[in-house]
């Protein structure tokens, strides 16, 4: 994910209130955006609304728009872009009318970091688990967000979350674990 230094730099600037920075930065992750949205549409149906470059520029709007936010580097902007793609994602499921009340799931799988998310009804699943998780363990659907949904390394999940990357591949590991018995019970 752009691990090019200048790429913090920009968004320190932009955060600063550069504005030139922060089209210089988006024009530099632009690529690796596409590939995050691109990686959470996978498994999405067919007649979804939202295509790559529409998820990219809807989550980028929502990112701009959060101006009290402190991006330390870029892994926390790709940890937070991954949130904001999550969101946009399941508002437009529930807008849908997607199956209510856990009729009709199917189990979801984490032990392939390649997974996409298959369904309207298992992206629903899974955000309802990650907020369970949240309440259990913040950090621990934070790692969920930033290794499954951004598909950042273990390194930089550490660094957005500011924790080791051994404590990012433990909690990946009891995070897969609680989320696998929590989504079969569904």
């Amino acid at each position: 994910m752009d691990a090019d230094p200048g790429v913090t730099d920009q968004l320190l600037a932009w955060r600063a209130g550069d504005l030139l920075a922060g089209e210089r930065f988006f024009e530099t992750v632009y690529e690796s955006l596409r590939r995050m949205a691109h990686r959470q549409l996978g498994g999405e149906r067919v007649d979804h609304t939202l295509d790559t470059n529409a998820l990219v520029h809807e989550a980028f709007l929502r990112l701009v728009d959060q101006t009290r936010v402190e991006w330390n580097d870029r892994a926390h902007f790709f940890a937070i872009a991954a949130q904001a793609m999550r969101r946009i994602l399941v508002d437009s499921a529930r807008r849908v009318g997607a199956v209510r009340h856990g009729g009709g799931l199917r189990q979801v799988s984490l032990d392939d970091e390649t997974a996409m998310i298959g369904r309207t009804e298992t992206l629903l699943a899974l955000d309802d688990a990650l907020d369970r998780l949240a309440r259990l363990d913040e950090r621990l659907s934070r790692v969920v967000e930033c290794r499954y949904f951004a598909g950042l390394t273990d390194e930089e999940t550490a660094t957005a979350l500011g924790v080791t990357a051994r404590t990012v591949q433990r909690d990946w590991v009891k995070a897969r674990a609680w989320l696998s018995v929590e989504l079969q019970g569904t």
